[in-house]
């Protein structure tokens, strides 16, 4: 292996510098003798991480398809599964096991919010104690370091609006004047409907929520990560926390990522070269730049695998939040337009021919986006009317 020019500044006072140094001056004798021995194992950490994004990526689409459909494939082998491994483990284990998820699930729990907290405190921890210490040795601009923390900050006060809001909870004395806010479509949300719960006469874009027990004024869904519904009155807010978080993200990854380009052009490795199996000289490719920075820095690749992976998620799910903000949809409205569930039908109301949904709700792009941040009350309507 040739050895590659020193990359990191002199003055650099970090703890891991010197060994950081001496591993971009020269590859480390027992990283080449394991590319020696092992020719494919440049290629391992890039392909397992591949290979793991596409799956994640792969489950959370098949998720997003299956889900507006009332018998999918995947609701039926969910069911068979749960049928063997019912015959495997015993009685005891299954109700603990159903307890345990039912509480998780089903039931209010900051378990998510501290998950949540947590992961990002992990993610930062790192960012501040070794990314921003070197991107600050290299001379990165100031602001560009700074701006994960200011994002940090927007989206931590949006979970609070949000975790802390009312959703825009049904109650016996605000129900009458709520049911003038929307029309009944007459499809999904159906005049005259009471809710056996709550026992108060369901608005139009209502639904009960079985976490919060209670029902919440234009129902979009129950978030656990924020331990709370989301409806009418934090709807907007809700929208901001996940672009600030997917904003976050993305710029963790984007100076973490800068920050080991960085690295990789002044240490001139990339026009280096190694010895293969054979004992052939080979150009550095990919593959062995991307394990080499591993093996140099495992737990600043580690985190920008992670965040790189989450910028991803998160950004499909801003894109169809923001697809039901500019239609006038919520999630619970675009699951049943897809026939995963509608309200019943009232005896005295009988079907004479089969009902097709129509979004009576949408008024434009920007009188949507409006409604979200600005949700309409019985005298805006009547105006309107």
């Amino acid at each position: 292996m040739r050895r590659a020019p020193s990359v990191l500044p002199e003055g650099l006072l970090h703890p891991w510098a010197r060994e950081c140094q001496a591993l971009l001056q020269d590859w480390h004798p027992g990283v080449q003798q394991r590319l020696l021995s092992l020719p494919g194992l440049g290629m391992d950490f890039l392909t397992l991480f591949v290979l793991y994004l596409c799956s994640v990526l792969a489950v959370s689409a098949l998720l997003c398809l299956c889900s507006g459909r009332k018998e999918s494939f995947l609701t039926r082998s969910a069911s068979r599964a749960g049928q063997v491994l019912s015959l495997v483990v015993p009685r005891q284990l299954q109700r603990v096991t159903q307890r345990a998820l039912h509480r998780l699930f089903h039931t209010r729990s900051c378990l998510f919010v501290v998950l949540h907290v947590a992961l990002q405190a992990a993610v930062f921890v790192e960012y501040t104690w070794e990314v921003f210490v070197y991107c600050w040795e290299l001379q990165f601009h100031l602001l560009l370091l700074l701006l994960p923390y200011l994002l940090l900050a927007g989206n931590l006060g949006c979970f609070l609006l949000c975790s802390r809001a009312n959703p825009g909870a049904v109650t016996k004395s605000n129900a009458a004047s709520l049911a003038e806010v929307y029309a009944y479509d007459g499809v999904l949300f159906q005049r005259g409907l009471v809710c056996p719960t709550c026992t108060v006469q369901k608005p139009a874009r209502s639904k009960h929520c079985s976490v919060c027990r209670t029902c919440v004024h234009r129902f979009d869904h129950h978030c656990v990560w924020v331990n709370n519904c989301i409806g009418a009155r934090n709807a907007g807010v809700f929208l901001l926390y996940l672009l600030s978080l997917t904003a976050t993200a993305g710029a963790v990854a984007a100076v973490t990522a800068a920050f080991l380009t960085q690295v990789l052009l002044l240490s001139n490795v990339m026009h280096g070269t190694y010895l293969d199996a054979q004992g052939q000289e080979q150009p550095v490719e990919i593959p062995v730049l991307v394990q080499h920075l591993f093996l140099t820095f495992p737990r600043i690749v580690f985190m920008l695998g992670f965040v790189i992976l989450l910028t991803l998620v998160l950004g499909g799910y801003c894109s169809f939040s923001l697809y039901l903000a500019l239609t006038n949809q919520t999630t619970n409205e675009w699951c049943k337009s897809r026939g995963f569930g509608g309200s019943p039908h009232l005896p005295s109301q009988p079907r004479a021919r089969p009902l097709v949904y129509r979004n009576i709700y949408s008024k434009g792009i920007w009188r949507n986006l409006k409604e979200i941040f600005n949700p309409p009350t019985v005298l805006e309507r009547k105006k309107e009317t």
